[in-house]
């Protein structure tokens, strides 16, 4: 039996040069070795309660795939984290395991936690590159559940429901499906093939896609149920975009990060030959402090901009986004305008050519400086206005990163839904909304949130929904 690697350092990640990397759109992290990997894993205690997967939304079995690492079985390890997970490459790129499986890690207490999340995605890369034959289906169950959203919770739902023999088809309002995790998250931190992949592995369990299907134009939900399935999951996201409520929010060059990141991430703004219109170039102001800003800001650098500034009203102990995604947004060459809170947008106006093609432009951004006061309900010091202490920034493209909310309209055209005041569906503890046979979960209950927790919610209504059918 070998020793365990008592290294209080994990491996760390081989990554592009910042100085490359922010040139291009190719994944950032490159992965760990064979021989890293080994390594990696012999840091693993196998503790015998195993804190680590009470932190996993999705409950996989982690000591048991890392053990079977240590036997150097790469499959048997995928194996194990495919039976909790339909979508283990992309956890491994983009959940927040610094928060959840490693945050309980016993390695952590002394030194760094496991690298949890960098051997999941070494496991999946292996089978990906590795394996050729596709998951056999099961037999069907005369059962048929219709999925509406392609996004991390939709897709777990459907492979969970695959694999129980369900005739699963999902609806995605995009030409793609994949949801968030296709227009929402850059091709550096998770490229789109990835995403192809796992959505071939759920079409070889038989589940069916149907794209440019918009829930609540093209069909209805109850026209769902008059097609004959049985049960419905709404896992359709958070995908309407918050603004400030300051002047010149509608001027030219203004982006909801939601607008910014699908124009880049989906339709290939990146690309010489796009015909996605985008700005490109200038400076640009990213306002917020999240993952969504981190990605909106690193994405302007590689389109161009020389300069990128990510203006946020709290200090950076506050700042909400990964640890690592700032760092490697620093590392790029991003500046960040902490205690700054946006007033007003400006633009450019010719009074004596309203033609003027430049009319309508972003041209400068105007922002209270802020100091932190008491902690609000939440526990985080409220930003307070410095007085007479306004700062004017220059700019050419202003993008809002400030959150999303569910778009309402599902519920509007669907009789008997009810959602709370921000628009989240309610639903009990089985995922069950307020309409016979209709469940929902992940952001369009919660609003936004992570991949993973996404996931586990749709992991879980799946098997409500299968007894529910079963009854």
């Amino acid at each position: 039996m070998q020793k365990p690697n008592m290294n209080p350092k994990r491996n760390p990640m081989p990554s592009q040069p910042a100085e490359l990397r922010r040139n291009n759109f190719e994944e950032v992290a490159l992965g760990y070795s064979e021989e890293a990997a080994l390594d990696e894993a012999m840091r693993c205690l196998n503790c015998k309660n195993m804190p680590c997967v009470s932190g996993c939304p999705v409950k996989i079995r982690i000591p048991e795939f890392i053990a079977k690492m240590k036997e150097g079985d790469w499959e048997a390890a995928y194996q194990v984290i495919a039976e909790s997970s339909s979508l283990p490459a992309v956890c491994g790129r983009v959940c927040p395991q610094e928060n959840q499986c490693e945050s309980k890690c016993i390695r952590g207490i002394k030194g760094e936690s496991v690298g949890i999340g960098r051997l999941e995605r070494f496991v999946a890369d292996w089978h990906n590159a590795h394996m050729t034959e596709p998951p056999k289906a099961p037999a069907s169950n005369g059962h048929r559940v219709a999925v509406i959203g392609s996004g991390p919770s939709g897709l777990a739902c459907a492979g969970e429901l695959a694999k129980k023999g369900y005739d699963v088809t999902v609806f995605e309002a995009l030409h793609t499906p994949g949801g968030v995790l296709v227009y929402g998250i850059p091709e550096f931190r998770l490229p789109k093939s990835i995403v192809a992949k796992e959505v071939e592995g759920l079409r070889a369990l038989n589940v069916k896609f149907q794209t440019n299907v918009v829930i609540g134009k093209t069909l209805t939900v109850d026209e769902l149920f008059e097609d004959g399935f049985e049960a419905v999951f709404i896992g359709s996201g958070a995908g309407l975009p918050s603004f400030l409520g300051i002047p010149g929010e509608s001027l030219k060059g203004v982006y909801s990060a939601n607008e910014y990141l699908t124009r880049s991430n989906l339709m290939k703004a990146y690309l010489p030959n796009s015909q996605t219109p985008i700005m490109k170039g200038g400076r640009v102001a990213v306002v917020g402090g999240g993952n969504v800003a981190m990605d909106a800001a690193r994405t302007a650098l590689r389109l161009g901009a020389e300069k990128v500034m990510v203006v946020y009203r709290r200090s950076m102990e506050e700042l909400p986004a990964r640890k690592e995604e700032v760092e490697h947004a620093a590392e790029e060459g991003v500046e960040f305008m902490l205690l700054h809170d946006p007033a007003e947008i400006l633009g450019y106006q010719n009074p004596e050519d309203p033609r003027d093609p430049k009319n309508g432009f972003v041209t400068e951004m105007r922002c209270h400086k802020m100091q932190l006061g008491e902690p609000d309900e939440r526990g985080r010091r409220r930003p307070i206005p410095i007085p007479g202490e306004d700062v004017s920034l220059r700019v050419d493209t202003v993008i809002i990163a400030i959150g999303t909310t569910p778009n309402p309209l599902i519920k509007s055209t669907t009789e008997g839904l009810e959602v709370n005041a921000r628009g989240g569906i309610i639903v009990n503890e089985e995922g069950l909304s307020s309409r016979s046979a209709v469940f929902a979960g992940g952001d369009a209950v919660t609003g936004a949130a992570t991949v993973i927790s996404a996931m586990g919610a749709g992991k879980n209504v799946a098997q409500a929904i299968d007894r529910y059918l079963s009854k």
